[in-house]
Formats: structure tokens, C-alpha cells, sequence
């Protein structure tokens, strides 16, 4: 049974990988509050606000074989509405927050035979996308954060980006308040709809297994087609 850590694991995306390696793996879950975490024997949680807090050692087992950052921003402003401290805050949460991580429990990362590490981008960052400048620096250091640390811990530790367009996750709640919203946002991409946080989820719990072995930094589209194909 492997250990695996998920800071942001209290809803969304983070709450559905939890809920789907919960009965073959241990889940040591960080965030602000428990959420809808399961009350499991294979859960442990405890509060944490990543822009505060560092990891536990107490908390944490001594070896971990999973990492996936979850934290996020989604701050769509037209350049004139940006100020400094929205790039600073989106920056510290999604990328430094990130590094923060990795960094503190990087020892029991590599006490793993073969471990991965999972975070996550989004899809403006290669499609380049109005409004998203604040976003798209924050996860682009991701992006970049990533690569470089696949090719440091290497070939123990994997390091991989998943990078969705919009998703159906409380995150997003204000971009899809209502149906006229969503169906414009579905009609954006080739399939027809926004993501599930199920499309998010299954990757994420694909790269943290063995049959995702041989891949490492990758960042992989979770897009509905919208970052490679134009119709």
C-alpha cells in the first residue's frame, strides 16, 4: 500500500483522487478544512494553509510514494484591472506553494523506490487565452518548476503536469453559475462540454500508479481537444 500526500484534497479534484486511492493506498491529506474527505482508515488529515503553514514531519509517514499539489488560482482580469499583488498572490500559491512542497518533504520522496509527483497547469498557458495573464505566469513557473525537477530526481522520482481547461469544480463555480454560461463554454471546445472533475482525477490517479512508469516530465492536455485542435 502506497503512501501518497494530497495537499487541496478537501473537494474538487483533490477530494475525487483521495476518494479513488483511498481503498488501495494510505492518503495524508492538507487543507484548510476536511471538506468531504471520507472518515476512513485510510485518510489522514490535517489543517493547512499553504501560504502559512509547512508540512508536519509527525504527520507525515517516513516515506512517501505520491505527491499532487492542488491548490489554484482562477484570477481572469484585462491587464489595466491587474495590479502587482494578483500576480504575487496567484504566483505564491499555485508555483511557490508548489516548490514549498516538494522541497519539505523531498527526503521522503526519494526514501520511495519509485515515486510521482503530480501538479497542475492549465490549458491558457500554451493556447494563450485573453484575461489570463495572471494565471498563466503563476502556472507557467509550474510548467517550468516541473521539468526542471523531473530532470533533477530523476530516475527515482517522476514529475509530471496535468493541464485541464475549465472544469466543473468549485474553483471554477463563478465562470459556470449558471446554464447559459456553461453551454458557451462547452460550444468553446471540439467535445462539446467542460471537463468532469472525473477527466481530471482519473490522469492524476494514472500518473501517481506503475503503469504510468515510463513518463516523466510531461505536462499532458486534459482539454476537451481545445489546445490542439481549432474547429
Amino acid at each position: 500500500m502506497k503512501n501518497i500526500l494530497i495537499v487541496g484534497a478537501s473537494s474538487g479534484i483533490g477530494l475525487d483522487i483521495a476518494k479513488k486511492t483511498m481503498n488501495t493506498h494510505k492518503i495524508f491529506a492538507l487543507s484548510r478544512n476536511r471538506g468531504g474527505l471520507p472518515d476512513s482508515e485510510n485518510i489522514s488529515w490535517k489543517s493547512f494553509d499553504v501560504s502559512q503553514d509547512k508540512p508536519d514531519d509527525d504527520f507525515l509517514p517516513e516515506v512517501l510514494d505520491g505527491l499532487v499539489y492542488c491548490p489554484g488560482t482562477i484570477n481572469l482580469k484585462p491587464l489595466r484591472g491587474l495590479k502587482p499583488q494578483d500576480i504575487v498572490n496567484d504566483f505564491e500559491i499555485n508555483a511557490l506553494g508548489a516548490f514549498k512542497i516538494v522541497q519539505a518533504v523531498l527526503k521522503k520522496l526519494k526514501k520511495s523506490d519509485s515515486s510521482s509527483v503530480v501538479f497542475f497547469s492549465t490549458v491558457a498557458v500554451a493556447q494563450g487565452m485573453p484575461y489570463h495573464v495572471s494565471v498563466s505566469m503563476a502556472k507557467g513557473a509550474i510548467e517550468g518548476l516541473a521539468r526542471s525537477l523531473a530532470a533533477e530526481l530523476a530516475p527515482t522520482t517522476r514529475v509530471n503536469v496535468i493541464a485541464p481547461s475549465l472544469t466543473d469544480t468549485p474553483l471554477a463555480s463563478r465562470l459556470l453559475s449558471n446554464d447559459e454560461r456553461k453551454d458557451a463554454s462547452a460550444k468553446r471546445h471540439p467535445l462539446k462540454r467542460v471537463g468532469h472533475v472525473n477527466d481530471i482525477s482519473s490522469m492524476a490517479t494514472f500518473l501517481l500508479s506503475d503503469d504510468a512508469s515510463w513518463i516523466t516530465g510531461q505536462v499532458l492536455p486534459v482539454d476537451g481537444g481545445m489546445g490542439a485542435l481549432k474547429i
